[in-house]
């Protein structure tokens, strides 16, 4: 991670949560691919969305408390919402500016509002991913005690054999605009969003067990 090339005194960046670090350097990389000069958005309404759902970094360091030295980039640092923030003000951009967290959905539910926010008007371009980097043992068990995680290590979505999640790292985000201002501008389009939903299983079996009928619903919203 270079600092300085985004702004960030050395100092500063030694308590920044990696998960900030990655979006900033993939925002840039976004906008390159989608053949967007970065400095050219400041002022702009382009909107990012990204989902963050853990605080490991957050959990390490007060793990690491009686060590840790708090000085001013410490809150800004290890706060989630900065994930987001964090892009929006290295660019100069003055769309909406938000982390997400609705647990495995997350980065699902940044592209939604992304596309909300087009539609509407809000934004006219839009960051949209999500980020999750596991650092913290102790979340690991957590999940193994509600019965979460795959006894065996492997995720078999959609299978009558299914008998729990893997929990994975990394990051993506993607360059989201109207077909129409793409086709205008001469962008490369790599897919066209039709449609997207959101809602809640509500009441199932347990609180994070799904309900079929509220998935079902969900996919005909879409």
């Amino acid at each position: 991670f270079d600092p300085l090339f985004f702004g960030i005194s050395p100092r500063e960046a030694r308590v920044i949560d990696p998960q900030q670090r990655l979006v900033l350097e993939l925002a840039w990389e976004a906008l390159e691919d989608a053949g967007i000069a970065p400095g050219s958005l400041a002022g702009s309404d382009t909107g990012v969305f990204v989902g963050a759902s853990w605080s490991d970094y957050s959990a390490l360091a007060h793990q690491a408390a009686p060590h840790l030295e708090i000085g001013p980039h410490v809150a800004t640092g290890m706060h989630d919402s900065i994930i987001a923030n964090r892009v929006s003000y290295a660019l100069g951009l003055q769309g909406p500016s938000m982390a997400v967290d609705t647990a495995c959905s997350s980065s699902l539910v940044a592209v939604h509002l992304a596309c909300q926010s087009l539609w509407s008007g809000e934004s006219d371009l839009a960051l949209a991913g999500g980020v999750t980097l596991n650092l913290f043992g102790p979340h690991y068990l957590a999940m193994n005690e509600i019965g979460a995680l795959s006894p065996d290590g492997r995720c078999k979505a959609f299978d009558a054999r299914a008998d729990g999640m893997v929990r994975g790292e990394g990051a993506a985000l993607v360059v989201v605009t109207p077909l129409r201002v793409a086709l205008e501008r001469g962008l490369p389009v790599y897919c066209l969003i039709r449609g997207s939903a959101v809602n809640n299983d509500g009441l199932s079996n347990g609180l994070t067990a799904p309900n079929p009928s509220a998935q079902e619903a969900l996919l005909r919203s879409a």
